[in-house]
Order: structure tokens, then sequence, then C-alpha cells
């Protein structure tokens, strides 16, 4: 039997239908592919994905027209531009948006994981390598705005492996991490059973002995959050840390986004070598990247799809609301450089200037 094609996947015939009712799209990070992959229904059967390349994206942030990416050394802002959409060169007619980037804020290896814009468009970022909470601008590689009160000082040295943030009314509420270490990747000494999530207001912990705590999220009043190591979506109250299972999803669980009552939460393939992973109970079964859609009132599963080639691993997904045909563009496509943007008007420009 022939390879399989990049990027096929199958799905069950009701998650097309599912994007089309709530009438979004999905984006997907895989740092493992370098790719940003957009998910789109077609109509009520089938799907459409639009993979662009990233340098091991991780993070994303929507924020009305903004779409941030954090890469390796950086973090890319795109903004979204219909009209170009509609007249893009290479395949017009196609597409409602393109996220067309038009900043990057370089950052160094900070390792950032979750990304998130407040309300006054502040981007948040959380900077594993440093163990805080960072604002990206163009002031500096990072500005910290917040630390754990158990971090005694700033290194790049990873000493709890922060990595999820939950917003709440447009501000950080949130946040987790794999252990409440203070030494050189100590958090790596109690992998599967040192989790914790954080108030960032009081920086008291308020739920601990968290399986690999992932993807936090606060939605009506709710904390949601993915236990990578207990394959697990779960709900923690916040006022005695009490956690109750959603669903039981097997694989590695990481990366989620919420739209209505639906809960669309990433899975993925394990690299049998690695040091983090290998020595996980569910590290033989987590041998496939998906994204399954959960109906957050009863825990039902409704839908799925899997991946049989190109990504194996998934950091991050965000829902793209109102957008049904989404197109991005890096900056390494010849058309990011065409595409112009003013405040009042949105130009290709010609391929390649006249000297005269």
């Amino acid at each position: 039997m022939s390879a399989p094609a990049p990027f096929t996947c199958s799905y069950s015939p009701n998650f097309a239908e599912l994007l089309l009712q709530l009438n979004t799209s999905l984006a997907i990070s895989t740092y493992q592919a370098g790719k940003v992959v957009m998910l789109s229904p077609k109509n009520k059967e089938e799907l459409i994905q639009l993979p662009r390349t990233f340098h091991s994206p991780m993070g994303m942030a929507l924020h009305n027209n903004k779409l941030a990416i954090a890469t390796k050394s950086e973090v890319v802002v795109t903004i979204n531009n219909a009209e170009l959409a509609k007249s893009y060169p290479k395949v017009p007619h196609t597409y409602d948006s393109l996220f067309l980037p038009t900043a990057s804020y370089y950052t160094g290896h900070v390792d950032l994981h979750d990304l998130h814009y407040g309300t006054k468009g502040e981007l948040y970022a959380v900077n594993t390598s440093f163990s805080c909470l960072t604002v990206i601008d163009d002031n500096f590689s990072f500005t910290p705005v917040w630390k754990p009160k158990f971090i005694t000082g700033f290194a790049s040295e990873d000493r709890c492996h922060l990595n999820g943030l939950a917003m709440e009314n447009g501000k950080p509420k949130y946040i987790s991490a794999l252990g409440a270490t203070d030494t050189v990747q100590g958090w790596r000494d109690n992998i599967t059973s040192g989790g914790i999530i954080i108030d960032l207001a009081s920086n008291e912990i308020i739920a601990q002995g968290l399986a690999m705590p992932h993807s936090p999220r606060v939605v009506k009043d709710k904390l949601y959050c993915l236990l990578s190591a207990a394959e697990k979506l779960v709900e923690i109250n916040p006022v005695d840390g009490k956690v109750t299972e959603i669903a039981h999803i097997p694989g590695f669980v990481r990366g989620m986004t919420i739209v209505d009552d639906y809960a669309f939460i990433a899975t993925s393939k394990l690299r049998q070598n690695s040091s983090t992973f290998k020595h996980l109970k569910i590290a033989q079964n987590a041998d496939v990247a998906s994204i399954i859609a959960v109906h957050l009132p009863t825990g039902a599963q409704v839908g799925k799809l899997t991946y049989q080639a190109s990504v194996d691993e998934i950091y991050d997904i965000i829902a793209l609301p109102g957008l049904t045909r989404p197109n991005i563009l890096n900056n390494l496509s010849p058309y990011h450089k065409q595409g112009l943007v003013t405040p009042q008007n949105s130009f290709w420009a010609m391929e390649e200037d006249v000297v005269v």
C-alpha cells in the first residue's frame, strides 16, 4: 500500500455539519509539523483544510480581526481582510477571510505556550522558559507581568513548566503548571501528579495533584481544563479545588476551544523516545493526533477527526467564529508581499516593481 498523502485525515460524518451549525472554522497549531492548519466545512459532509508553514507554532490568540501565533523565536501577528480574501490572486472568489502577516515580535528562544489577547489589545504569553506571564510588544523581548510566588527569580530554567492561561472578561485569571517547583526543570520529578492551577489575582494554588494540566478555559463562569496524563476533560471548582470529570478522552489531550456548548479538544501522538512522555502510562495508547468534539452538558463525544499523515502532535486549537472558508499567509509567501492594507483601502500590488 502506498503512503497516505500529506495531511490525510478521516472524520465522522457529522463533524463538518457541526462546524456549519456553529458557523465556525478551526485553526490548529502543530509545532512538530511546523504548520498552522485551517479546518473549514465545505458542506454538511465535507471538510477543507489549508496548512501553512510557521516555525514550530504553539499558542494562538484571536482578537477582533487579529490572529497572533507564537512560534520558535517570535510572535507573528496577522490581520484578517475580507476584501483581499475575495480577490486573492491565486484563487479568487474562494475565501471569506484572509489573515495577512503585518507584524513580528522577536522574543528569542523563550518557549512561549498559551497566547491570549486582553480587552485592550495587549498580548499575553505564557513564558515557559522563564516561568512567568509576559506581555509581548516592541519594547523588549518580553515584559514579565506576573510569576508564581514560589518562583524566586527569573531565569531560563523552565522551573515549573508554566503552560496554560485562562482569561476571564478579557483579563488573565487562571494559569496551569506541571509542578510547584523552583529548581531547573524540577517539575519532571512528579510529572504525572504534580500539576497545579493558580489564581493569578491571589497568586494562590486553587487545585493541585493534577495529571499534567493543559489548556484551562473559563466559559460561562466555569473553569474547564484538560488533564493530559489522565485522558480527561474536567471542570474545576476554584473555591475548593474539586475536580469533576466531564469526559474521558483516550490519548494525550492538549489544546481546547469552546464554542457554545461544544468543546473541540486535540489529542497528540506521543514520541516514544521522549524523556517527557515515555514514562506516562498512556504513552502506548496515545498513538494518533485527532480533534474530538464534546457536548459539554452531557460529556458525550459527538464528532472526531483523525490524522493519518503529517500531524502527530497538536498544541493549540482555536475557533474562528463567523468564518467558514478562511485563508492565512505566512511571511514566506510571495503573496504576503503583495497584499497591502491601509486604514481606508486594500490592494494587491504588482508582482514586481517597475524600475525606469
